[in-house]
């Protein structure tokens, strides 16, 4: 799928939808939040964004996802999103790849895989395709993944410089 620009096409492909998301990633970040972003997609066009406001809400669970599923059910009128994919800069946690699967979102696409949190199959926990799930999600990891990881390490080492620890032992 493409638009016509005037200079030439833009063609819509998971890398254009998580270049997307890693803009609404360096948001949080300069926000002060762990840099994750997310974007909602149906039929070829953006139709919620977010980002973590984890620390601006004070509450736990204002992850990316959380708030873009959150949006994109507004926009749509229903909880129901069976034709949308999410783009997000990191591998969703248990809460965030559970609330997709209860919102029936088709694909989930992500840049960063997280070995130790992520619940999408890179680490022990796959809850967007366990067995005893009523849904079951498409997931593709890797998309942009280095330019995810490069954000998200450059953020937790200003963390780190802020707090006067190298990281380095």
């Amino acid at each position: 799928m493409y638009m016509e620009n005037m200079d030439e096409p833009v063609i819509f492909t998971d890398e254009y939808f998580m270049r997307a998301a890693l803009r609404l990633a360096e948001r949080a970040a300069e926000a002060g939040e762990v840099p994750v972003g997310a974007v909602a997609v149906r039929n070829g066009s953006i139709i919620a964004k977010g980002w973590n406001q984890v620390e601006l809400m004070k509450d736990a669970t204002c992850h990316a996802e959380i708030l873009v599923l959150t949006s994109a059910a507004a926009a749509l009128g229903d909880w129901r999103l069976e034709d949308v994919d999410i783009y997000v800069t990191k591998e969703p946690c248990a809460m965030c790849a559970g609330a997709m699967v209860n919102a029936r979102v088709r694909r989930v696409i992500f840049g960063l895989p997280d070995p130790r949190c992520g619940a999408c199959g890179s680490s022990e926990l796959d809850v967007a395709n366990f067995k005893g799930m009523l849904h079951h999600m498409e997931v593709k990891s890797g998309v942009l993944e280095e330019e995810c990881r490069v954000l998200m390490q450059s953020f937790f080492r200003s963390v780190r410089k802020a707090k006067g620890d190298s990281g380095q032992k």
